[in-house]
């Protein structure tokens, strides 16, 4: 499932490190084996030069081929998925080179190079655990099969130094682990408290919805939780929007919102205005644009006859199309200025009702899993007790 919560700077950041990777990571590796394999030999012990035949061509040309691969795969798909591409594609060329070029050659084993202290230190600043493991244990692997594969005990003291090196780099990425959920707990607290003092705003001017965003919020965000569809911190994100759904009700002239008795074909379609006044709202707002396609589009129905603009099926957005249930129900078993609450019984079959024409069908069978759920929550709810009911209230 595809949703839009991702961060564009965290996109940017993202980028940047994979490119100080690849860069340190062949500045290393080509200035490693420079020293070792030329300038070691030939001008400090004097010696001849050791190549190990065509095949160290080969394994140079291969390497060096991965880094345009890279390049070309940023360009078409998801930048999460390189750094392991890149890693794995790496250990298994030099386990292959390794393999062919000291199997029945007589020649002691020396391999490595210290590119890999460098993938295993710099990998946490991904911070990522199973990119991380994946580096460790990779190396790891790589010393092992080649010790059983050429029968030598010149492993050990690689994959030593690997596991010492592994704690040390499991240390930093931890810490910034840490760092980063401290910053992300502050970060989500004051953008929950902005939230909520916007929708407390919106609760002053119509206080027939007092409560209304948290309970949609509620309820959406069960919803959500029972398609498996999102992550976390995506869940973290969508309350917010679910929260926000309504701001563009602060448009709406008391006269309209409050009106005791049926709006007008005028008044009707200036309430209609809300979902695309209320995107607008917080198109340039950083850490909110991602609600924007359920503030729009939460009034949108599956069959197509919605607003403000008359989506479709799949049309619609994921996240609005649960925002789109979540609001409805609740819109039925509260009180408004021109209705009282109906009971939660009749509100669960009109859902189901309008399975397939005002709401997602695949959906409404999960509500039916998650209603009980929801029953429980409205039956527990603190409503509000001084809220003025018209007299013409059935």
């Amino acid at each position: 499932m595809q949703t839009n919560f991702k961060d564009p700077s965290l996109n940017h950041e993202e980028k940047r490190a994979i490119k100080w990777f690849l860069t340190l990571f062949y500045g290393l590796f080509i200035a490693f084996d420079v020293f070792y394999f030329y300038i070691y030999p030939k001008q400090i012990l004097q010696e001849d030069i050791e190549f190990f035949g065509i095949y160290r061509y080969y394994y140079y040309f291969l390497i060096m081929l991965l880094l345009p691969v890279v390049v070309y795969l940023a360009q078409k798909t998801k930048l999460s998925i390189l750094k392991y591409f890149f890693v794995i594609s790496y250990l298994v060329l030099t386990v292959l080179y390794d393999s062919i070029t000291y199997y029945g050659s007589g020649y002691e084993y020396k391999s490595g190079n210290v590119v890999e202290v460098f993938l295993i230190l710099f990998a946490p600043i991904f911070v990522s655990s199973l990119f991380y493991w994946t580096v460790s244990l990779g190396i790891i692997f790589k010393y092992a099969f080649i010790g059983l594969f050429l029968k030598t005990t010149g492993v050990l003291f690689p994959i030593a130094l690997i596991v010492a090196l592994s704690l040390i780099g499991f240390i930093i990425l931890k810490r910034f682990q840490g760092y980063i959920s401290a910053i992300r707990t502050s970060y989500d607290n004051q953008l929950s408290g902005i939230v909520k003092g916007v929708i407390a705003t919106l609760e002053l001017k119509d206080p027939y919805t007092r409560g209304h965003s948290e309970r949609v919020a509620y309820y959406a965000h069960s919803l959500a939780s029972a398609t498996g569809a999102f992550s976390e911190e995506e869940l973290r994100s969508f309350s917010h929007a679910c929260l926000l759904h309504d701001i563009g009700k602060v448009n709406i002239p008391d006269s309209i919102l409050i009106k005791p008795g049926k709006l007008s074909k005028e008044e009707y379609a200036v309430i209609k205005t809300h979902p695309e006044v209320g995107a607008g709202a917080i198109a340039k707002v950083n850490g909110l644009g991602d609600s924007i396609e359920i503030i729009r589009s939460h009034h949108e129905r599956w069959d197509g006859k919605g607003y403000p603009d008359q989506l479709k099926g799949e049309q619609i957005s994921f996240s609005a199309r649960i925002v789109s249930i979540a609001d409805a129900f609740d819109a039925m078993t509260s009180s408004r200025s021109y209705r009282s609450a109906m009971p939660v019984e009749e509100a669960y079959k009109r859902v189901i009702e309008g399975q397939g024409t005002q709401f997602d069908p695949d959906l409404v069978e999960l509500f039916k899993e998650v209603f009980p759920e929801w029953v429980n929550f409205h039956n527990k709810y603190e409503w509000s007790k001084d809220l003025p009911i018209h007299s013409n209230i059935s």
